[in-house]
């Protein structure tokens, strides 16, 4: 019986281990997905380059390909600055679950959902949803973005959905100055026929 009890307390002391090892990493995981929003959202990208994999493999909502850190930084100031068309960034990434650790604890897969706010230099501002999936891999002691890939659903698209809106106002008003047109125009010939 004794040795019975010991058992069942070693296993409890190793599942309470377990678990506090993995709360710490989840931990690091929410500062790590942190720090690269507040990184977007202020506009200074350098500061999410410590928390991803110098290899990092990612590809954002615009479906271009980031190869490698070095190409982070310069992917933001292609589109976005004062200057540029699009103003500002402000992103936010939800997860729909705590990461999924692998058994080793070296690396790790999480989802969710996001939301990008695209402000453009004209005033206008768009939101657009998003679905999107990161691996965190263990490097050089601490946890990293390895790979991440952002996706929306093109048919529910803000910008398209402004350009249909025109389209179809524009359809509408093209169809009623025709008819008004045609009217007028039938008035006038019937107008000469009865003289």
């Amino acid at each position: 019986m004794k040795k019975l009890l010991i058992l069942v307390v070693m296993l409890f002391s190793i599942n309470v281990q377990a678990e506090e090892q993995d709360k710490v990493i989840h931990d690091e995981l929410r500062q790590t997905l942190k720090t690269v929003t507040d990184a977007i959202n202020s506009g200074e990208y350098e500061k999410m380059l410590p928390v991803l994999s110098k290899e990092i493999k990612a590809t954002p909502i615009t479906q271009e390909f980031i190869n490698g850190q070095q190409q982070v930084v310069p992917y933001f100031h292609k589109w976005f600055g004062p200057e540029r068309f699009l103003k500002k960034l402000n992103i936010t990434f939800v997860p729909d679950v705590v990461t999924e650790l692998s058994p080793d604890k070296t690396w790790g897969v999480v989802y969710g959902t996001g939301i990008e706010k695209y402000s453009l230099s004209d005033g206008r501002s768009y939101d657009f949803h998003t679905r999107w999936t990161a691996t965190l891999v263990v490097e050089d002691g601490r946890w990293k973005i390895k790979a991440i890939h952002i996706g929306t659903d093109f048919m529910d698209n803000p910008l398209l959905n402004e350009a249909r809106d025109t389209i179809m106002k524009s359809a509408i008003g093209g169809a009623v100055g025709g008819i008004l047109l045609g009217v007028l125009f039938g008035f006038f010939v019937f107008r000469k026929k009865k003289r």
